[in-house]
């Protein structure tokens, strides 16, 4: 299954591989190398704690290339914009019973922040906007309970 990704979040996941494989791989190689050269491996805390930063070096270059393998990689920028919310377009939303305007961009599930103004594709108000234009009222169900918006606009970055 192809999963989306926006054009910045692969570049991102592309360059922490790139440190992962180019960086933080050897230097763990030559702290292992450097415990060893310590002597009895069985009591040897410093080896242990490099050999598990180790396994969870190449647990995530694992994760990252299989993620990329499977994303399908979306530049906004390239979208025919049509007014309508899609992936990878930053909506700007207005509370119905008031209150401070919202700004989103829709991204992939690996690149939200909420604290950015970063929503998973797969959030309930992604999903409450896809398919949505300025104007639009749109009901998100939260944890709270159900929130009101207008759509005020939407553009691709």
């Amino acid at each position: 299954m192809r999963i989306p990704i926006t054009l910045r979040g692969a570049e991102k996941l592309r360059e922490e591989l790139r440190r992962l494989k180019t960086e933080d791989r050897p230097a763990i190689i030559r702290a292992i190398a450097e415990a060893r050269s310590h002597g009895d491996l069985s009591e040897n805390a410093e080896y242990h704690a490099a050999r598990e930063q180790q396994g969870f070096i190449e647990g995530r270059i694992k994760e990252i290339e299989q993620r990329l393998a499977n994303a399908q990689v979306i530049d906004p920028a390239s979208l025919p914009d049509t007014g309508k919310v899609v992936f990878g377009a930053t909506v700007a939303l207005a509370p119905v019973d008031g209150g401070p305007e919202l700004s989103y961009q829709i991204v992939g599930d690996d690149e939200a922040d909420i604290r950015r103004g970063l929503v998973s594709v797969n959030s309930p108000i992604a999903r409450a906007l896809i398919g949505r234009e300025a104007g639009d009222e749109v009901e998100v169900a939260a944890p709270g309970g159900a929130r009101h918006y207008e759509v005020r606009a939407v553009r691709l970055a």
